[in-house]
């Protein structure tokens, strides 16, 4: 019936353009998703990154789709994969046929009323480093039954195509298909390691900064910007040390490198690294615990969901 419904979507969309009655019900869904990934990712070898296959079997199945449709769907160049004009109309199809099955997918794994099984998370690399395992060392001893896979990304992954089940972000995601709760908020502090501190003196006011030895990020303007609110203009030369990635920018203010801006619940898990500069107001950064609304039905799913909800604003 899924395989009918898909057929008339891109029949009624493309019949101008492909010779949809070559496909038969044996038809390969790998097909459709190698074809989204290279359309997605520009290339055989980041579709094959995503789908955590070969560069050969993701060119294998474009062709074979090709072959199957009777269409060119890409022109293969020295830099990558270029869709034709066929490709760009036939994705909008094809994105629904995925969706319809991951539709089923999510449906078969809502049903599943047994408790055991596997739990995927995805956070940001210091919540999923820092905060995140004692929480779940506690959340072990009230759902043993429950395995967990911890997914340490700060990519807002795509709980639509069921990259994880439960996802923790900084930002509000805007899907309607997803259940947003905003469960507690990360506050952050100016912080220096005491070793840096008494070899550079402590800053008594924000001004004092400008002669400190700062920890920024690399292309992220986020700190530029957030120095400029307070009246300090600086660029991103004016870091002596810059990193995007947020766990080895911890550990630069833990090494002494100089002054940092870091979360408070990231900051006492180290009693040599001290708060500077208690007047200066970071504004707080709220976490979102978002999950799928078919998922959410899953009774395994649910407990981690309720769990994770109680016990962050607890930690925080």
């Amino acid at each position: 019936m899924l395989i009918v419904k898909v057929r008339k979507l891109i029949d009624n969309s493309l019949t101008v353009h492909i010779r949809y009655a070559k496909m038969n019900n044996d038809f390969d869904w790998r097909l459709v998703r190698s074809f989204l990934a290279g359309l997605d990712q520009g290339s055989l070898l980041g579709a094959a990154r995503v789908l955590k296959a070969t560069q050969p079997t993701i060119g294998r199945h474009i062709a074979e789709l090709e072959a199957q449709l009777g269409v060119v769907l890409f022109e293969r160049t020295g830099r990558g994969l270029l869709p034709t004009p066929t490709a760009l109309q036939l994705a909008t199809s094809a994105r629904a046929m995925d969706s319809a099955a991951n539709q089923l997918a999510r449906r078969v794994s809502g049903s599943t009323p047994d408790m055991a099984g596997t739990v995927r998370i995805t956070a940001s690399q210091p919540v999923a480093c820092y905060l995140l395992p004692p929480i779940l060392a506690q959340m072990r001893l009230a759902l043993p039954d429950v395995q967990v896979e911890l997914v340490s990304s700060n990519a807002v992954s795509n709980l639509l195509r069921r990259e994880a089940d439960i996802a923790l972000r900084m930002v509000q995601p805007v899907q309607a298909s997803l259940i947003v709760k905003r469960v507690a908020k990360i506050t952050l502090g100016t912080y220096a390691h005491r070793d840096y501190l008494r070899r550079r003196g402590t800053p008594r006011q924000p001004q004092d900064l400008l002669n400190h030895e700062l920890i920024g990020s690399d292309r992220d303007e986020t700190i530029v910007k957030g120095m400029a609110g307070f009246g300090l203009p600086v660029t991103r030369e004016s870091f002596a040390f810059r990193c995007d990635d947020l766990v080895a920018y911890w550990q630069a203010v833990r090494a002494g490198l100089g002054i940092g801006f870091v979360s408070d619940y990231l900051a006492a898990t180290d009693k040599d690294v001290l708060a500077v500069l208690p007047m200066v107001k970071v504004p707080p950064i709220p976490i979102w615990l978002t999950v799928h609304r078919e998922i959410r039905t899953s009774r395994r799913i649910r407990a981690v969901y309720d769990f994770l909800a109680q016990a962050l604003p607890r930690s925080l």
